[in-house]
């Protein structure tokens, strides 16, 4: 086989890339240079195999070399039909007698044929055939399966989604190995071609759901997709709010928990962060350590994160308007000292709350995208210089740093609401600097309305809570029964859903 790169200058003239494939190999070849503009990672090797000219089309550093020679070139140079005039039934031949591959595609047209190329695949042309025969031989460098960087558990597994999508599938089908487990998979994005998976339970999810996210993918706007955020936004109805309606996870084991309480579950390839539609507010207080302890202990961890989040959120607020409108509040002693660190500092309570907040966060992210061999520098010139300095000098007040330190502490609690609760903190440090507890109360209303209105796929956001489900809520919301009791009955996110009428849902609470 001789091995052709093309080296002239890129072809720029337009070509429509649903032409299809030409009989004739030279106009089919040239087709394939035009669409992808001679780009230089495009293989192409030719021979003559049982009288018949063919071509290999490959995308370098996409398939695997080994794999290719074995596979591919072998087969074809040493036991290839013989006594075939047409390029068409070689093909066939070639797919049905020769090769004993995983994926065997026909491509017709360029846009398909280019598509698998990038994608990994062979492309095998013959002159004479007005098709190509499209081998899957990916074998491109990936990261391996490694412990989750994020919802680190102690006694679950280790490990993690990565960013090859049919290796997270096979992660999910070796701990779902039930025929109702549905995985499909097609490309959103008309740039990138991204390959997205979609997951569920065909007894346990509902079809209604179904069909609503596939089609909402299907219809996607972008044309490029890198990431699973990039969904995101798509999949969750109504308007935007601070709290997502669509779970992440980097765990296999939570995903396919997740597909068994009727969820659908989206993988998109390139990140190893899968989506779960719906999600619900209770759930970001779970971890998969909760079903491996006591559920009496399980509930008083489940409840050490939800009293965290409050602190998180409200703490900063509620001491600048106590300080500024409410300070008798205050025990004697502890008024006396806070007026006395307040009466040596240069800024007000609301200035301090708001300076410390911001160098919290701009150390917070420094540490986080600087490298690691230095990134520990971040916090000894933040503990000197935030927790000290600034305190001795009379910048700032000691209790002022203790509020921002212990709510920043208090927010690592639970990863999943960090955004949220950065977003709450400074919300209520404004509110309450300005308006007291009378503006802390009003924030606070608005966005609990705002949440008991969201609703996903027609499953309410703060459900178990509100709406009340009483099976729910005391099966497994902030205390757990025990593993005995939860094998009695299953319980799916459509019992949830808003369509149910109230005599459903009383009969459901008084089970």
């Amino acid at each position: 086989m001789q091995d052709k790169r093309f080296s002239q200058k890129p072809i720029r003239t337009k070509f429509d890339p649903n032409t299809h494939l030409s009989s004739n190999l030279d106009e089919s070849c040239t087709y394939l240079r035009a669409l992808m503009e001679n780009s230089s990672d495009l293989i192409m090797k030719f021979a003559e195999v049982g009288g018949i000219k063919i071509a290999v089309a490959t995308c370098e550093g996409m398939t695997g070399k080994s794999d290719l020679a074995n596979l591919i070139y072998r087969p074809l140079t040493m036991s290839a039909p013989t006594g075939i005039n047409n390029g068409g039934q070689f093909l066939e031949d070639v797919a049905s007698k020769m090769l004993i591959a995983e994926e065997q595609k026909q491509a017709y047209t360029c846009k398909d044929a280019v598509k698998l190329i990038m994608s990994g695949f062979a492309v095998i042309l013959a002159d004479g055939a007005d098709f190509a025969l499209a081998v899957g031989i990916q074998g491109y460098e990936h990261r391996a399966v490694d412990e989750p960087s994020t919802h680190i558990n102690l006694r679950a597994s280790r490990e993690g989604f990565i960013e090859v999508v049919r290796v997270n599938m096979s992660m999910v089908r070796r701990r779902m190995k039930s025929p109702t487990l549905k995985m499909e998979l097609f490309s959103v994005g008309d740039r990138s071609n991204t390959d997205v998976c979609v997951c569920y339970l065909s007894d346990r999810a509902d079809p209604q759901m179904i069909n609503e996210i596939k089609g909402r993918l299907k219809q996607l706007p972008l044309s490029t997709i890198l990431c699973s955020d990039y969904l995101q936004s798509f999949l969750e109805k109504g308007g935007g709010t601070l709290f997502s309606q669509v779970a992440l996870t980097e765990r296999p084991d939570t995903f396919v928990s997740k597909l068994y309480e009727g969820r659908v579950g989206i993988i998109v390839d390139g990140t190893p962060f899968a989506l779960i539609v719906p999600g619900l507010f209770i759930e970001n207080f779970h971890t998969m350590d909760d079903y491996t302890h006591h559920p009496s202990f399980s509930a008083f961890l489940r409840t050490l994160r939800l009293i965290a989040f409050l602190l998180a959120a409200f703490l900063p607020g509620l001491y600048v308007a106590l300080c500024n409108f409410n300070p008798e509040l205050f025990r004697g002693s502890l008024l006396l000292n806070i007026y006395s660190s307040i009466q040596s500092t240069a800024y007000p309570v609301l200035a301090e709350c708001l300076i410390m907040y911001i160098l919290y966060e701009i150390m917070r992210e420094a540490g986080l995208r600087l490298p690691k061999s230095v990134g520990h520098a971040v916090s000894i010139v933040g503990g000197l210089v935030i927790g000290e300095i600034t305190v001795t000098a009379g910048l700032m007040s000691a209790p002022t740093v203790l509020v921002i330190a212990a709510t920043g502490l208090c927010s690592f609690a639970v990863p999943d609401l960090y955004e949220s609760c950065m977003i709450l903190r400074l919300l209520f440090i404004v509110s309450g600097g300005l308006l007291g507890l009378f503006g802390i109360t009003v924030v606070s209303a608005a966005v609990l309305f705002r949440l008991c209105s969201k609703s996903s796929y027609g499953v309410p956001y703060l459900a178990p809570v509100a709406p009340l489900t009483l099976k729910s809520l005391i099966r497994d919301s902030i205390y757990r029964r025990s593993w005995r009791t939860l094998t009695d009955s299953d319980v799916t996110v459509s019992e949830l859903s808003h369509q149910k009428s109230g005599s459903e849902r009383s009969g459901i609470a008084n089970e």
